[in-house]
């Protein structure tokens, strides 16, 4: 989408990028249960977590325009009905508030109080209304964000990094599908290199993001808060017991950052979304781990590396990427969970 000498280009952004070769149909012989065998193990423990969850009230609103497939209004909602209603909800520009979760035609998104901050204050605004509720001596109220990789790691990281150093007692939740995806899939200080967006074209010219994505996660357990961990909906109870260790912990700042597949601005089947999710830790590439007490350790260890291209095969921003590409992507991947396990030695 843009304008190209006075004329508005209103192509869908959801089309296929120019450049990119298609890997992927719905009907694709790729997922199949062999491959995705780990999924039934997993199944005990997630049938465990959706008895619990539906069993307590969804907060949320039953209709909203979200698009088919994504992960973060999976995760929004089973957020919401694990924090309860003693909560308190920010939502900042992005998907989760351009899909109706703050209201929408003058009624409210969500049956608690949620409001919509700018861009670049939510951390600020979060740690206001959490130290009026302490002076009232009521520190059992849930504040709490819910915000994108654009309006955490680029906007509002100022704010959100003055939060975590002065020890304010907030949850904040990224939800990463690692670019801004309301505004159209331009690149964010997440998107990982080589990965197709509007911004980063795949052409004869340049091929994809240049730069690494930032790691956020590992950016602010050197803030040294009490809390930080990674979560992926397609683990659900991973996520849950870690959302239930963030709302416990009241000397300062917890921070979740949730891998959020996105079937529109990556490009894979709308009900792929938990298989691509699980591919992403069972390839090592989003381990999942926690951050407590200074102390670094993994929640889901894999005991299978899965190769990277298996997973950029799912999907079709990364359509584009050579041998070459694939290797030195899992080099790195390599590269960085044999530095995490050494973390978690310390």
């Amino acid at each position: 989408m843009g304008v190209n000498d006075g004329i508005r280009d209103n192509t869908n952004y959801s089309t296929i990028p120019e450049g990119a070769r298609p890997t992927l149909e719905k009907n694709d012989a790729f997922f199949t249960k062999k491959r995705f065998g780990f999924i039934f193990n997993e199944e005990k423990k997630t049938k465990e977590v959706y008895k619990e969850i539906t069993k307590v009230q969804d907060l949320l609103s039953p209709g909203n325009s979200a698009c088919l497939g994504c992960h973060a209004e999976l995760a929004l909602r089973t957020t919401l009905r694990i924090l309860g209603p003693n909560t308190i909800l920010a939502i900042p520009p992005g998907c989760m508030g351009g899909i109706g979760a703050v209201g929408f035609n003058g009624g409210a998104g969500a049956k608690i109080p949620v409001f919509f901050p700018l861009l670049d204050n939510t951390a600020a605004m979060l740690a206001g209304i959490k130290r009026k509720y302490i002076r009232e001596g009521r520190r059992d109220i849930n504040v709490v964000a819910f915000a994108g990789d654009g309006g955490t790691a680029d906007a509002g990281f100022q704010s959100l990094s003055g939060a975590a150093e002065r020890g304010e007692n907030i949850i904040y939740i990224c939800y990463d599908n690692e670019a801004y995806m309301n505004t159209g899939v331009q690149r964010s200080g997440t998107t990982p290199k080589w990965s197709w967006t509007q911004t980063t074209p795949v052409g004869e010219q340049t091929q994809g993001k240049s730069q690494k994505g930032k790691d956020m996660p590992m950016i602010m357990a050197q803030h040294n808060i009490p809390y930080v961990a990674t979560a992926n909906p397609s683990y659900m109870h991973d996520y849950i017991a870690k959302l239930k260790k963030a709302m416990k912990v009241k000397n300062g700042m917890s921070y979740i950052h949730l891998y959020s597949g996105c079937p529109t601005g990556w490009k894979f089947p709308t009900e792929k979304t938990i298989e691509v999710g699980k591919l992403a830790v069972e390839t090592n590439l989003y381990p999942l781990w926690e951050y407590e007490d200074g102390k670094f350790r993994l929640t889901h260890e894999v005991l299978k590396r899965r190769p990277i291209s298996e997973y950029t095969k799912s999907m079709q921003k990364y359509s584009h990427l050579t041998e070459q590409n694939l290797a030195e992507l899992q080099q790195n991947v390599d590269a960085n969970y044999k530095r995490f396990k050494k973390l978690c030695k310390i």
